[in-house]
């Protein structure tokens, strides 16, 4: 099992080129299926969920070549609408497949997908639209079997609350449907907006995406496309957030400065220097950062939950008292004690809450990631702590930060991948 070294107290420094995004990488990955054809994505991130997709869309009869940042699908010769439980455990965001095989075969077999645990991520918000759209779902031994005897048909989906995945499942199965689907109360993540935009380049014909209602008119040829993969703005927050806890400095480009606007306020109020020129961002740090009175994470365009448990580390060692509402999963403070060992003062109660007494310093100690998130957090919080960190279990880390210890040692950092 490999592990990270970090010895900290080393001021960050430097340039970054910001990854691809992963969390719109993956289903765009799924939906080369429902293109059909041939798709090129370049700025594709190199990660180990990339990977996983990879095995998936392989093992449905895809051939798929990778050079570095591009990936090309050839879906042509797809001939298998099931994906088995050992691809499916491997990430949360396989179950966007669903959509994609019923778009191209009008039948999908699948299991409940795996990834991180942060907490409950249902998929019968997914599940009741596919059936609204006439898609017959048969639920046994931990398989989901779904067909479409008589087509999948065009309906009007209200969704409960605005999930990311079930809007992008109902986007794919849409694309065989004949007229028009209506999504209400849809998702409007960035990451929606860079999967619809790639439809769009093989001739889908959707609309809304990035607000509440998106208009998906189906039937239509899908062909051969191009693409570029949006850049991940949950990495440039962490980023972000590793040079801010040494009082770094740091240039981080190709950032879309609107995808940004809900984490700035936050680096801000903390005292940093945040300034926009283009598509690139540059942060200086203060020497000691100042407390955030609150933060609450928010389906977009609120605060991201996948950058709560950086922003937590950041905060460890502000000065004065910040509070941190955790409102879209309810295992996501799994990085807590293990920041409590650095000398962390956070306390949590039963809803969410996590209330971060700033300390003037962490110190080193031997820690273990739990989740991509938290490993992040971990990781920038030993950047700034006093001594040597041991960071454990960073196969998590690996499923969205791209070369990252490769990337911290270019800023300065003191950071080593080890085998234990």
């Amino acid at each position: 099992m490999e592990f990270y070294r970090i010895q900290g107290g080393r001021r960050l420094q430097g340039a970054v080129r910001l990854q691809g995004a992963k969390n719109s990488a993956l289903p765009i990955l799924a939906a080369t299926v429902a293109a059909g054809g041939k798709s090129v994505l370049h700025h594709c991130p190199q990660l180990t969920d990339i990977d996983a997709t990879v095995a998936m869309l392989r093992h449905i009869g895809c051939r798929v070549t990778q050079d570095g940042e591009t990936v090309t699908v050839d879906a042509s010769a797809a001939d298998s609408w099931e994906i088995p439980e050992h691809l499916m455990r491997e990430m949360r965001s396989s179950i966007i497949f669903l959509g994609a095989l019923i778009a191209r075969f009008g039948r999908a077999t699948v299991t409940q997908p795996g990834g991180c645990d942060i907490g409950l991520r249902p998929i019968n918000l997914h599940l009741s639209a596919l059936q609204a759209m006439g898609v017959r779902v048969e639920e046994s031994g931990g398989q989901i079997r779904c067909s479409a005897p008589d087509g999948v048909r065009a309906a009007e989906l209200p969704l409960a609350l605005p999930s990311v995945g079930a809007t992008e499942n109902i986007l794919l199965a849409a694309l065989c449907a004949q007229g028009e689907t209506v999504i209400r109360n849809a998702a409007r993540e960035p990451e929606i907006g860079d999967l619809a935009s790639f439809l769009r380049a093989c001739g889908a014909d959707i609309t809304g995406d990035g607000e509440s209602t998106v208009r998906i008119r189906g039937g239509r040829a899908l062909h051969d496309a191009a693409f570029t993969i949006m850049p991940d703005r949950i990495a440039a927050a962490t980023y972000m957030v590793c040079a801010a806890c040494t009082g770094g400095s740091i240039e981080i480009a190709p950032v879309i400065p609107e995808h940004l606007s809900p984490v700035l306020p936050v680096f801000r109020e903390a005292g940093c220097d945040v300034r926009l020129q283009g598509q690139t961002l540059c942060m200086t740090a203060p020497a000691r950062l100042t407390r955030v009175r609150s933060v609450q994470t928010m389906p977009y365009p609120g605060f991201p939950t996948d950058a709560q448990a950086v922003v937590m580390a950041m905060l460890a060692t502000a000065q004065g008292t910040s509070v941190i509402t955790e409102k879209v999963f309810e295992n996501r403070f799994h990085h807590i004690p293990e920041l409590r060992k650095m000398g962390a003062d956070i306390r949590t109660a039963d809803c969410g809450v996590a209330v971060i007494e700033g300390v003037p310093r962490l110190h080193g100690a031997a820690v273990t990631a739990s989740d991509l998130r938290g490993g992040s957090a971990l990781v920038a919080a030993a950047l700034g702590a006093e001594g040597e960190t041991t960071v454990a279990r960073i196969a998590h880390i690996d499923r969205g930060c791209e070369r990252f210890a490769q990337v911290l040692r270019g800023l300065g950092a003191d950071i080593e991948r080890e085998q234990e």
